[in-house]
């Protein structure tokens, strides 16, 4: 549990981003200057005319090439850290000893051991540690959770996933390749940064995984990280689960799909597309829809404001997303990463 010692900021919370790439374009970087209470002061990027240019149309004042002195700013009163993972604990923990509580990118680091020593630098500082699982924020999924916990298909009895993608076309491109397939900066690959997303929002639905074991390979042979994954898990409740990530797979194999089983019925959604939410029992069946937001971050950043200004509690904390980390590297048998005890 994170410290209760930590003491509220005053409205309005100004944030600090380090690493303004393209996740904070659209998806994320407005939110902090549209949600109430919130204002967004200072950028970084090591590249000096991208920092200079995100910051310009953004209409941020300061920009910065180097972290440690957008950390040091006392004109910053929180950081959002939107660097790819590898980086995630060593900025986080320097933000969280420096006084400032830290809304951190997800996966929350490259292992799960980054993530404890994450944790308990929050606990040692009292700075409240967040991370941007941000579906937990978000009426589609949050319609889900209402379905499940109302009964209405009944006890859980087992989740199902597929998620079938193509290859990005720079996948095999040595030059060109994302970093999101280099387990040097990624922490593995497309898995780690995609199915985090998924493995996070059933821990929201369902509660806590407490077992997992997979098998990871590379079928495609365009890069060193696993491109094609199976799982299965079990959560604390006794619903067990599988999973199935092909992020190689031909176009006409393309899904996106959860289905949750219940003893009354079932419910079918998706982590990525916004597919409409199928509701199935005996006797009725409902579809819901609801629309992609335009700042998709945008709900999550308004309950980390409101928990940083003293009200409210954010979804998604150090402790949660640790347990994503965790699931992950058990399902990866990345076993030196991994303690035996579950958090």
């Amino acid at each position: 549990m994170q410290s209760i010692s930590f003491k509220s900021v005053a409205a309005p919370v100004r944030w600090g981003i380090i690493g303004c790439g393209d996740v904070c374009e659209v998806k994320s970087g407005p939110a902090f200057y549209k949600s109430e209470g919130s204002s967004l002061v200072a950028v970084m990027r090591r590249n000096a005319s991208k920092a200079e240019d995100f910051a310009r149309r953004h209409h941020v004042a300061r920009w910065y090439t180097d972290a440690g002195q957008l950390i040091a700013d006392p004109e910053v009163d929180a950081v959002y850290i939107a660097t790819p993972p590898s980086t995630h604990a060593v900025y986080a923990i320097s933000a969280m000893r420096s006084g400032k509580p830290v809304y951190v990118e997800k996966p929350m680091a490259a292992s799960y051991i980054e993530c404890e020593e994450m944790n308990r630098v929050s606990d040692e500082t009292g700075m409240l540690l967040f991370v941007a699982y941000y579906r937990r924020s978000l009426p589609y999924f949050i319609k889900v959770k209402e379905i499940l916990d109302s009964g209405e298909i009944g006890e859980i009895i087992g989740v199902s996933i597929r998620f079938h993608s193509p290859a990005n076309p720079l996948d095999g491109d040595l030059q060109n390749q994302p970093w999101r397939v280099q387990p040097a900066i990624a922490g593995a690959g497309y898995f780690y940064d995609m199915a985090c997303h998924t493995l996070d929002i059933l821990d929201f639905l369902l509660g806590k995984i407490t077992g997992a074991c997979g098998q990871a390979t590379n079928r495609a042979g365009l890069y060193a990280a696993e491109d094609t994954v199976a799982a299965s898990f079990r959560f604390a409740s006794g619903a067990v689960g599988c999973g199935e990530w092909a992020y190689a797979a031909p176009a006409v194999a393309s899904c996106d799909e959860i289905e949750i089983t219940g003893s009354a019925g079932r419910v079918r959604f998706a982590t990525f597309s916004f597919m409409p939410i199928l509701v199935q029992t005996l006797h009725s069946q409902a579809e819901y829809n609801f629309p992609r937001p335009e700042h998709i971050q945008q709900p999550m950043v308004e309950t980390v404001v409101g928990q940083l200004c003293g009200h409210g509690k954010s979804p998604s904390d150090g402790i949660s997303a640790a347990r994503t980390n965790w699931v992950m590297d058990k399902i990866l048998n990345a076993q030196d990463t991994i303690k035996t005890k579950e958090t």
